[in-house]
């Protein structure tokens, strides 16, 4: 019982900080700024659903494709570095604007949003996608599997719930606010990436140099 406890609460903390909803929140905020209440919910749950089928596609068949196309994880990490460096950078120096939309380009855009960033790789990122992975070959009984699959879509629904509630959250802590929080949310995605590029470089060296 405490080794599915200690499997839980490890699902559930490494999930959490690797999605970062909070830290998503600034970016759905600015790229549905143009969208009514109804387009944007669409949006969140759109992000939402597509975010779960990939976690969870990725962590019952991440290894078989993996070895398909010859790709090791730790491949995956360095790439998953560089990608979450470039967006940290972004989001500490505050890049990100307000976008301007046509109304008959609002369908259009919430399903390409939707999907990419907001999915891709902002919920379900290289972090969530390798820890999937990764969790899945440890979880060694059927408990810990659904316990892993409980997990995801627990995090991924409270993901949900903070992109509606971001308009609310904004009104709270203004513009300001969210600009501090997402360079705060920069700094520590940054952090993330060079340790998520030299964990997957530090196995590939040594294997050079072997």
């Amino acid at each position: 019982m405490d080794e599915l406890i200690t499997f839980g609460l490890l699902c559930l903390t490494s999930f959490f900080t690797l999605i970062n909803p909070l830290g998503t929140m600034p970016i759905f905020l600015t790229m549905t700024n143009d969208l009514s209440d109804q387009e944007r919910k669409h949006t969140a749950k759109k992000a939402s659903l597509v975010s779960f089928i990939i976690i969870i596609g990725f962590a019952l068949s991440g290894q078989l494709l993996f070895k398909f196309f010859g790709i090791s994880v730790n491949s995956f990490k360095v790439v998953g570095g560089v990608i979450f460096f470039m967006m940290g950078m972004d989001m500490l120096q505050a890049r990100l604007s307000a976008v301007k939309i046509k109304k008959n380009e609002v369908k259009t855009y919430v399903n390409d949003i939707s999907i990419t960033p907001l999915a891709i790789p902002m919920i379900c990122g290289p972090g969530a996608i390798t820890n999937a992975i990764v969790l899945m070959e440890d979880a060694n009984s059927y408990t810990k599997i659904i316990i892993l699959l409980v997990t995801i879509a627990v995090i991924v629904f409270i993901t949900y719930l903070i992109l509606l509630s971001s308009t609310k959250i904004i009104k709270l802590i203004g513009q300001t606010g969210i600009n501090v929080m997402m360079r705060l949310m920069g700094l520590i995605v940054m952090v993330i990436a060079v340790e998520f590029f030299f964990s997957g470089l530090k196995p590939i060296i040594l294997d050079i140099i072997k």
